[in-house]
């Protein structure tokens, strides 16, 4: 296991600047997440982790010793390529074996470490198989092992999930999680997916524009984003603007489009927000209920579209003019064009700063 640390990274092609002064520090052990809309920057970052891109400013560090200008090949790090990248004119076997024969490792302990690898991603009985003869799942757990049989101290995965269908990227990314709490191998992954970032990372990053916007643990990302990019990319929800009027104890904001005010909690305790400051107000759908009490912030509005989406309906609604998105439960009734009131705490309505 080590620990990876990035230090002003910075890479330039030509006019455009794929990364922004990165800084990064990722623990020994740690399921860490890059996540943002294509173009970010986040490709590029695992790409000067790995040695393929040499950074034009900044450092990078594995524990305390400086890779930076280190050799793809002496970085040891075992990666997983969108595409999965294997030899289709190889088997099964010998695309695992590929990494250890140009180590010029011994053939007994090739064997050891091939029959280790099959059996680590369940595919025992498929080493005489051609990657044209597995399903993608299969391929995806072979390029694992190939990466993995080389006993790495990190793992990169590049949007490894992308190209397999909605149920088996589930099966996958639980899979993945599974192998990866089992060597507690440091593992940087990449992927645009909200839902699969939530889903299995001790912690993400989201970037934008070569930028790093914000850092930690899935639950505070998705709860107390940063900024307004954030809160918008990760998932859906209602967001409004207004400007604050009050902030003992609780916020009090002012919303824009007569809606009147509402009391919320900062998204940050790092960054104080003032009296007359313009502020995001934003609420995730699974927070607002249809059963509020005193103390509640209360919104009536106008339906508008209902989704059916399995444990709950999602409802698009109108106030003011600005858009709700509104999980309510199955055996609500609502209606097209009826009128709704939905209530959400003040712990649930998150206070963002406009910067």
């Amino acid at each position: 296991m080590v620990s990876i640390r990035a230090v002003d990274v910075t890479k330039r092609f030509g006019q455009v600047v794929a990364l922004d002064h990165v800084n990064l520090e990722i623990r020994q052990g740690e399921f860490f997440t890059l996540l943002g809309p294509s173009g970010c920057g986040k490709t590029t970052f695992l790409r000067t982790i790995a040695g393929f891109e040499l950074v034009d400013e900044g450092r990078i560090y594995f524990d305390e010793e400086d890779v930076t200008y280190v050799p793809p090949h002496k970085r040891d790090t075992g990666m997983v390529f969108q595409n999965y990248a294997l030899w289709p004119h190889m088997t099964v076997y010998d695309n695992i074996a590929y990494g250890l024969r140009v180590r010029k490792l011994p053939r007994d302990e090739i064997d050891r470490r091939v029959k280790w690898a099959l059996k680590l991603v369940h595919m025992e009985g498929f080493e005489r198989r051609r990657p044209h003869q597995l399903s993608g799942g299969q391929q995806q757990r072979v390029a694992l092992a190939r990466a993995l049989v080389i006993h790495p101290r990190v793992l990169l995965l590049d949007e490894p999930l992308s190209n397999l269908d909605a149920k088996l990227r589930i099966e996958m990314r639980s899979e993945i999680r599974r192998l990866q709490r089992e060597l507690g191998i440091t593992t940087i992954y990449v992927t645009h997916d909200q839902e699969e970032a939530l889903a299995i990372s001790d912690r993400i990053a989201v970037m934008s524009g070569g930028r790093v916007m914000q850092v930690g643990p899935p639950e505070e990302i998705y709860l107390r984003p940063a900024n307004r990019f954030v809160a918008d990319f990760i998932g859906r929800g209602t967001f409004l603007e207004g400007r604050v009027l009050e902030t003992d104890h609780e916020l009090v904001v002012e919303l824009e489009s007569g809606l009147g005010t509402v009391r919320g909690v900062p998204s940050r305790s790092d960054r104080r927000i003032s009296v007359g400051e313009r502020v995001l107000v934003a609420i995730r759908p699974e927070s607002f209920t249809v059963a509020g009490s005193e103390g509640y912030n209360a919104f009536d509005v106008v339906v508008r579209n209902i989704s059916f989406v399995g444990s709950v309906k999602r409802v698009e609604a109108e106030a003011g003019e600005k858009l709700f998105i509104i999980d309510i439960p199955v055996e609500y009734d609502v209606s097209i064009g009826g009128s709704l009131r939905v209530y959400v705490k003040p712990s649930r309505t998150i206070v963002i700063p406009l910067e």
